[in-house]
């Protein structure tokens, strides 16, 4: 029987957990608490990804023996090797007595048997405690374990009349510093950052996360660039030795341009083509098969209508400034062809509003 204390602890070790994001990709973000005699004598989570995981963590950290304590952890502990010892070894050395599990392990190497295993070994198992919130904590792995594909957040920043630049082509800056403070935080949080060769040309990004006063993980910059255009004088090829950087084209680019590319520490990532441009889903397919669990798409309206029109977006996060500026050639969010009937349109479900400084940010997810 799960009790009130038993949640909090559980909700407690999702807070711990929450430590890891961006620096654990692609694995899950996992908190444990090991608890005896109604006190808690160890904490820990999954720090870095190759590092230990959060049992181990805790298990470390504890002020005294564990001998007959009870721990809760996020996710169904590990059972066989990989970068680290199987983690249900170490919860049966430390003579655990009682594990609650959040969730089961959909990873096929653990799916079930590092449960059984515990059980096995006399322990007393309890699973599916704060299994939604874990589940949306780790929605980003459970999609990437399944499928292999990345989940892609496609973020938009337009003034109050749906523009995300003038009719002159400027967008510094559509929303205030507490809204820009934020994308680097998205940034740290996902593995990769996306942008067209149309937003590389007009805006020269650096798309790097820049946050003070604590350690960062730099998001891999990919470009949809079909004809590798991307000027060795930019920004982004400037700094592709200090950054992991893509370019994604197609068999249209000319080879001395991916030469330089090369010679300028750029990766190139040859994709199949549709229509003359990069098919976004081979290239997705392309990008889970390296390791890439996520991706933000700060591209420009026509990237964007691609993901959206192909059903390759999984959230949208829309960052809306109290402005206007007007103009009928302003750039808007998602250009495309468009949808023609209404009913047609992709639709979305909101989840969450921030407010932001004076930005408002609207969190959706797509509706399959």
């Amino acid at each position: 029987m799960v009790k009130q204390k038993d949640i909090e602890y559980m909700r407690r070790a999702i807070e711990l957990a929450e430590q890891g994001a961006g620096f654990v990709n692609p694995n899950p973000m996992v908190g444990a608490v090991i608890v005896k005699g109604g006190r808690v004598i160890g904490e820990g989570w999954h720090e870095r990804y190759g590092e230990w995981h959060a049992e181990r963590n805790a298990l470390k950290n504890c002020t005294e023996d564990a001998r007959g304590a009870t721990m809760y952890v996020t996710l169904e502990p590990c059972c066989h090797y990989g970068k680290t010892p199987p983690c249900t070894e170490a919860i049966i050395e430390h003579g655990i007595e009682r594990v609650f599990v959040g969730m089961p392990d959909p990873n096929p190497l653990v799916a079930g048997k590092g449960l059984s295993l515990l059980r096995e070994a006399g322990i007393e198992v309890v699973c599916g405690v704060e299994e939604e919130a874990i589940r949306e904590q780790n929605k980003i792995f459970l999609k990437y374990i399944a499928t292999r594909r990345p989940w892609v957040i496609l973020k938009t920043a337009m003034t109050l009349d749906g523009k995300i630049a003038t009719w002159s082509g400027d967008s510094r800056w559509i929303t205030g510093t507490e809204a820009r403070a934020y994308v680097h935080e998205l940034r740290h949080r996902l593995m990769a950052v996306m942008i067209g060769i149309g937003t590389a040309v007009a805006d020269d990004p650096l798309l790097n996360c820049r946050i003070e006063g604590r350690g960062v993980r730099q998001p891999i910059r990919v470009i949809v660039d079909s004809n590798a255009r991307l000027g060795l004088d930019s920004q982004i090829v400037k700094t592709a030795g200090k950054y992991h950087t893509i370019v994604a084209h197609t068999r249209f680019a000319a080879e001395e341009r991916l030469e330089a590319l090369k010679q300028a520490g750029v990766e190139t990532l040859l994709c199949e083509e549709k229509e003359g441009l990069v098919d976004v889903d081979n290239l997705l397919f392309l990008l889970g098969q390296m390791g890439v669990d996520s991706i933000l798409l700060e591209g420009g309206g026509g990237l964007n209508y691609s993901f959206l029109a192909g059903g390759f977006t999984d959230e949208v996060y829309s960052f809306i400034a109290p402005k206007i500026v007007g103009g009928e050639k302003a750039k808007t969010p998602v250009e495309g062809v468009g949808i023609e009937k209404m009913a047609d349109a992709v639709t979305l479900e909101r989840t969450d509003v921030l407010c932001l400084g004076q930005d408002i940010l609207v969190k959706l997810k797509v509706k399959n």
